[in-house]
């Protein structure tokens, strides 16, 4: 036995399994037609952000028939959340994302390559970590906080490259003997990499979203487990991946800069490094310029922002296709009633620099998402967003759920629908007039319009109006009070001679129409009538008279 293997049996006296035997525990995965094997690993630290979404549903996109899975980066204890596992599953479900491998709650998961929990995978580590010693690209470094923080002063002074490699690597060549006293003697250690990289030498990768990405090497002896035994990020990933058949490693851009340090662990592992993608974060305007998106700034960086203002799931879906792929909204435009699930995704089409997010674009977006959805899905959505977030409504809503589907059927038409809802927080405000418990009863008449005229009309009016008329013939007893009243029957008339009238059908039209629902812009306004009722019609205008 050399030193190496002295040592390896020193720091893992407790691991027996080989590299070998965690490659046949975790065989290749079949891929007949080439499918690609992605995943989602996000750390149980805080609320979903919108950028983790994003990076999720790219994951799901990109696996297509193949295979995407959660993994949950769970190593940093310290930061570590109540229920964070629980939260991140349950929110990426209520937008449609859901994984064929991996957690499936806090303390359960499906599939044949986990544990999907980092914090169970502690043995595989360590079989790797043990083979590296062997190899003698590994070794433990016992200096303490203080002593990194005077090495990283002293580099400073120098104005050296600030890490631990060369010569300010203190315990890359320890004795053996000096290992297993210090050991003996209780000090702490972590284990870290003996680099085998050069500054002045470069690696290369291309990137699948990028291109080709050229850095120097890296040099840093970096931590592989700290004193816990837990991994760091860089070490897990390169042991994970592998094992999980992970193809396409799709993650922020800010991982960037570690991917010299990745390329070189599966290099000294013995591994063939996944395809790397490095997603643009999602920027904001601000002051003329951009930034990344805060979750300490922005209220809309949490996705359940979102399900607090009501954008249903498929609306933040629609958007975020549209930010990721440069192509979708002239996909969507050609296929205006396809399940986005058929838009074929590519990586390539993504944005190099950043997509913006913008939430005027998104509040477009799901009008038109939701202007196409059936009345009873929109009652349901709405009934349920309400029953959480506005139980007055809710109440209102479910009194009576046939007149509220109703409601919501109003020029909901496939050829030229309304888009008045936005997000179901729009649903008070919308139906509001169809609720005496809701209505302000405000009435803001054309200024244009005589306080006498307005009241000429309301008064003829109540005296034409026939609930039991069909919608031609409603418009054609408005039509018939218009000339008495001074008013012409057709807008063209109007406009050949507007000296000759106080207005024309449609000025007629919108007092009525204020004075029934107090807007000057609603749907249809038959169908509004009959919908309230005669009772309720007659008493509305009586009222405004």
């Amino acid at each position: 036995m050399d030193d190496r293997q002295a040592l390896a049996a020193l720091l893992f006296a407790g691991i027996t399994k080989t590299p070998e035997d965690m490659l046949q525990q975790y065989p290749k995965r079949v891929r007949e037609n080439g499918e690609k094997v992605t995943r989602f690993a996000p750390s149980p630290t805080g609320f979903l952000h919108i950028g983790g979404l994003f990076t999720a549903m790219v994951n799901r996109r990109v696996a297509g028939d193949g295979i995407c899975f959660l993994r949950m980066e769970d190593t940093d204890k310290k930061r570590e959340v109540a229920d964070g596992v629980t939260g991140i599953i349950q929110g990426l479900h209520r937008f449609g994302i859901d994984f064929d491998e991996g957690m499936t709650g806090p303390d359960s998961e499906k599939g044949a390559y986990g544990p999907y929990l980092q914090s169970k995978r502690r043995e595989i580590y360590q079989v790797f970590a043990k083979s590296l010693v062997e190899k003698g690209y590994a070794y433990p470094c016992f200096c303490t906080e203080e002593a990194l923080a005077e090495q990283r002063a002293k580099q400073e002074a120098e104005k050296c490259n600030p890490g631990y490699y060369g010569r300010w690597a203190a315990c890359r060549d320890l004795p053996l003997e000096e290992v297993k006293a210090r050991i003996e003697r209780g000090e702490a250690f972590v284990l870290r990499l003996r680099s085998p990289g050069r500054p002045d030498h470069k690696c290369s990768f291309k990137d699948a979203v990028k291109g080709k990405i050229e850095m120097p090497e890296n040099e840093q002896d970096i931590v592989l487990l700290k004193q816990d035994g837990i991994p760091t990020y860089h070490f897990a990933h390169a042991v994970d991946d592998t094992l999980m058949g992970t193809t396409h490693v799709v993650r922020g851009d800010e991982w960037i800069s570690s991917a010299p340090v990745h390329l070189q662990l599966f290099y000294v592992l013995g591994f063939k490094p996944p395809v790397y993608a490095h997603v643009s974060p999602i920027m904001k305007e601000e002051d003329g310029g951009k930034r990344k998106l805060s979750k300490r700034k922005d209220p809309e960086a949490s996705v359940e922002y979102y399900r607090q203002e009501g954008y249903p799931a498929a609306s933040v879906t629609e958007y975020l296709l549209t930010i990721a792929n440069s192509n979708f909204e002239d996909w969507r435009k050609a296929n205006p009633k396809a399940d986005n699930r058929a838009f074929p995704f590519k990586l390539t089409n993504m944005s190099r620099s950043g997509a913006l997010f913008d939430l005027k674009k998104l509040n477009d977006v799901s009008k038109n998402v939701i202007s196409v959805m059936p009345a009873e899905e929109v009652y349901r959505l709405a009934a349920d967003w309400a029953k959480e977030y506005d139980p007055e409504l809710y109440g209102l809503l479910s009194k009576d759920a046939a007149f509220a589907t109703a409601i919501f059927s109003i020029d909901r038409t496939p050829v030229k629908p309304r888009k008045d809802i936005g997000k179901w927080s729009d649903v008070r405000d919308y139906v509001s007039y169809f609720y005496e418990e809701l209505w302000d009863r405000q009435r803001q008449m054309p200024e244009h319009l005589e306080e006498a005229d307005v009241k000429a009309i309301l008064s003829a009016y109540l005296k034409v109006y026939n609930p039991a008329h069909n919608k031609d013939e409603w418009f054609a007893a408005i039509k018939e009070m218009c000339e008495p009243l001074g008013f012409a029957r057709e807008v063209k008339e109007y406009k050949k001679n507007p000296g000759g009238y106080k207005g024309h059908v449609g000025d007629v039209s919108s007092v009525i129409r204020i004075a029934v629902t107090g807007r000057k812009n609603t749907p249809d306004l038959y169908a509004i009538a009959q919908l309230l009722g005669e009772e309720r019609v007659r008493q509305r205008l009586s009222e405004c008279l």
